[in-house]
């Protein structure tokens, strides 16, 4: 199979190879996927620069967790029925060969039902985004009738939740960084969106509140945003942060938090009880078969152009989902 893989962290420039490798076999319990499309997330990009797992050994990484194709092959104790069905897929393991590759092979109960009227393209865009989304939104329970706060609201796992909250009957409240990401964000249905380059996001979110400030954070930049986060969070509130980048080991307010009786969640995808998964997944399945959700396919890459796919992603040029199409 034609495959992208890595040897060591580094510049994708510099580390990223494409080329032949073995085509995997399913073990027990496991499903062989022909994959049409790989989606790029930014732990992707942290991992195989170094940022992150800089002390994990490894001779060979594939890149990517996510992505959608169709079950070419099973392995033991897996319905042969299941062959032939289109999937959207996370590898939730520490698995090595990821889905930038024309095959992979992941457990059975990681190859979810794609719906007949989403392309690949669009199936890959999941995984990470949507679970990390719907589980920030939801962690603490539903959110209707309440105000929620998504930082960064032009990023995959941003628009995700702002769908979600509204899905939820909640009122969305969103920060962009450019009008063009501010339309963006209308699409998802955003009530209110503030570009924080040119506007003061604690005073525009006040305003917007008559004062009372926010039931909930959806984070994607905690040490960045916890000036912003602490004077707007409600008494009793829910901060579920999901990245820090520009801080990586952020100073922690404390007492200006202890005193509303905030709650903190730093949210991983599927990271969670088995039991709040499966509910997870019930509910996102649901609402992908009523064609609820929008897909937002940023950019897309062939294979053989998978350090472009990369560098695409950390220019932070492109506006949704980085998919690299294998087929």
């Amino acid at each position: 199979m034609i495959a992208a893989w890595y040897e060591r962290w580094g510049p994708a420039a510099e580390v990223i190879q494409v080329g032949e490798l073995d085509t995997p076999e399913p073990g027990s319990g496991e499903v062989l996927v022909r994959l049409h499309a790989s989606g790029v997330n930014p732990a992707d990009v942290k991992r195989r620069s170094g940022w992150l797992s800089v002390d994990d050994p490894f001779d060979r990484m594939i890149p990517h967790g996510d992505g959608a194709g169709t079950i070419e092959a099973v392995g033991a104790g897996v319905p042969r029925s299941r062959v032939g069905e289109r999937v959207w897929i996370h590898q939730m393991k520490d698995n090595r060969n990821g889905t930038a590759a024309e095959y992979t092979t992941l457990p059975a109960d990681q190859a979810y039902a794609l719906p007949d009227h989403m392309s690949f393209a669009e199936g890959a865009c999941l995984g990470v985004p949507a679970a990390t989304a719907y589980h920030a939104v939801m962690i603490d329970g539903p959110v209707t009738g309440q105000t929620v706060l998504v930082a960064g609201g032009a990023g995959a796992v941003a628009h995700y939740a702002i769908q979600f909250a509204k899905l939820s009957d909640a009122t969305v409240i969103t920060t962009v960084s450019s009008d063009e990401k501010a339309a963006h964000d209308k699409t998802a249905g955003a009530d209110d969106i503030i570009n924080y380059k040119t506007e003061d996001v604690v005073a525009r979110v006040l305003e917007i509140t008559s004062g009372a400030g926010v039931d909930r954070i959806v984070e994607v930049d905690l040490g960045a945003n916890l000036p912003i986060d602490v004077p707007l969070i409600k008494p009793a509130g829910v901060i579920a942060s999901y990245s820090s980048t520009a801080i990586r080991e952020p100073i922690f307010p404390y007492y200006p938090l202890a005193y509303k009786g905030i709650t903190l969640h730093l949210v991983q995808a599927y990271v969670m009880a088995a039991v709040k998964r499966e509910a997870m997944l019930t509910d996102i399945t649901r609402l992908l078969k009523s064609g609820a959700l929008l897909h937002s396919v940023g950019a897309r890459f062939r294979l053989p152009d998978t350090v472009a796919a990369h560098e695409a992603l950390e220019s932070g040029r492109v506006i949704g989902n980085i998919v690299v199409e294998t087929v």
